[in-house]
């Protein structure tokens, strides 16, 4: 024992000059201006008023949707399975803690034996085993450390996954209200372009028009029945989509009125680095870079030796060649250091292997916040424009209803003022206009909660 404890120290002794980042914690790393910005941001007290950092209820005010988000949140299959990974986590943390702590076994075993005319000779034995690794080059710390690292990547998980729910209910719920007022402006004005068909051919008949004007007006109001096929097929759909976000058979969702999203103000120049630390997808790839760190830590582990400390004792009555009855106590005490000397280069492979996944690691990382960079800046631009464009779009709606209005008049009225081309175009505009401006407007909202939930929204 007094050699084995003379080796193992010799052993610490050159590791400690040699291999101490074995035992290093894993720190953010700041290698390129994009990491360190990123460090920087951590650094740094979250904003609180930061529209990432708002809880939804008071992104999402509409009494409906914020019901049926409560619903996704207790209900959504996949967000019950994050929080299932996060609980399996939790549980390979422990096992890692509880590493550090002696194994204990008991294996009691009987014999007996006869040899010509002697009677039976029972032997038994009942002992028990304690088995301790000392964790002098960090094989068990870096287990541990990695499964802590799991457990907050898995918790970010569960996090990014809550967000995308959120979102998702919210742009399945949006797209409903755009997709109903399309299907209400469409039979709306189906009901007009029949009421066109049916004064063109009053007025065929009158002998102030001609037959492909009537021709012409049908299939513009069978053009519009076709659309509205589709638009209902949509509703269908989305009803459908917004079962499966709360776990639920098809039904048709009851809708409350569409209240627009707003963007609170803010100037900034580009994208914070704060709000791209504040994304859970950001601090997952972070912890899946950390998990790596470890395992490169523990592929250098490997080729130092391992010190193990067993102690045996129980009760037997088997002492050498001798059967004694009744038996006696016993304990034994034993302790193992071993060195790897050659592997057949396993070690040297796996820390190659280890080094590479890690800078794989650390690539995926930054291109998740070059990624989250471009995905906020789309978002916000998006709003941006869109909302411009809703403003162009009233007027554009406002002026074709006057056209269509002035000349529907004219070419009923005034004869040879206009040709019916010109009032089923007017007709056509304005639809397209005005179905181009719920669409717009439905985009705008869709880019608030796209914005939303790339600043990390959703807590």
């Amino acid at each position: 024992m007094k050699f084995i404890a003379k080796a193992a120290l010799g052993v610490v002794l050159a590791a400690s000059m040699t291999g101490c980042h074995i035992y290093k914690k894993y720190e953010t790393p700041t290698s390129t201006e994009l990491t360190r910005q990123y460090a920087e941001a951590l650094s740094q007290q979250p904003d609180s008023t930061a529209f990432g950092n708002l809880d939804w209820r008071r992104v999402f005010t509409d009494p409906v949707l914020v019901s049926l988000i409560d619903r996704a949140l207790i209900s959504n299959t996949n967000l019950r399975n994050a929080q299932l990974n996060v609980e399996a986590a939790q549980a390979q943390l422990l096992g890692a803690k509880l590493a550090y702590l002696p194994s204990v076994a008991l294996a009691p075993n009987g014999a007996g034996a006869k040899y010509a005319q002697a009677p039976f000779n029972w032997t038994y034995t009942i002992p028990a085993q304690v088995s301790w690794e000392i964790d002098i080059f960090g094989k068990l710390l870096n287990g541990k450390r990695s499964a802590q690292a799991q457990l907050m990547q898995t918790e970010a998980y569960a996090q990014a996954v809550r967000s995308q729910i959120i979102s998702a209910v919210a742009t399945t719920y949006y797209s409903l209200l755009a997709v109903n007022e399309q299907l209400e402006i469409s039979r709306h004005t189906s009901q007009l372009w029949a009421e066109t068909v049916r004064s063109m051919q009053d007025l065929f008949e009158a002998g102030r028009t001609n037959q492909p004007a009537v021709t012409q007006a049908r299939a513009n109001y069978y053009s519009i029945l076709a659309s509205i096929t589709d638009l209902e097929t949509s509703v269908v759909q989305l009803n459908n989509t917004m079962s499966l976000l709360l776990n639920e058979m098809p039904q048709t969702w009851t809708l409350g009125r569409e209240v627009a999203l707003e963007v609170p103000e803010f100037a900034s120049k580009g994208v914070p680095m704060s709000v791209l630390a504040a994304r859970p997808d950001v601090a997952a790839a972070e912890q899946s870079l950390a998990v790596a760190y470890y395992a490169t830590n523990s592929a250098r582990a490997a080729f130092y030796p391992g010190l193990n400390i067993t102690a045996n004792g129980g009760f037997t009555n088997l002492l050498g060649s001798m059967i004694k009855n009744p038996g006696d106590w016993f304990i034994q005490l034993a302790g193992s250091l071993t060195a790897p000397l050659f592997s057949r280069g396993r070690n040297i492979a796996g820390l190659k292997a280890a080094k590479a996944q890690q800078q794989a690691a650390l690539n995926s990382f930054e291109y998740t916040l070059l990624s989250a960079a471009s995905e906020v800046s789309n978002a916000l631009t998006a709003y941006e424009k869109c909302k411009a464009k809703v403003a162009l779009l009233d007027k554009q709606v406002e002026n074709l209803e006057s056209t269509v209005r002035d000349t529907e008049d004219l070419f009923k009225y005034s004869t040879g003022a206009v040709d019916y081309l010109n009032v089923l175009t007017a007709q056509q505009g304005l639809l397209q206009a005005q179905i181009s401006r719920i669409s717009t407007a439905h985009n705008a909202n869709l880019a608030v909660i796209n914005l939303y939930q790339s600043m990390g929204g959703g807590r």
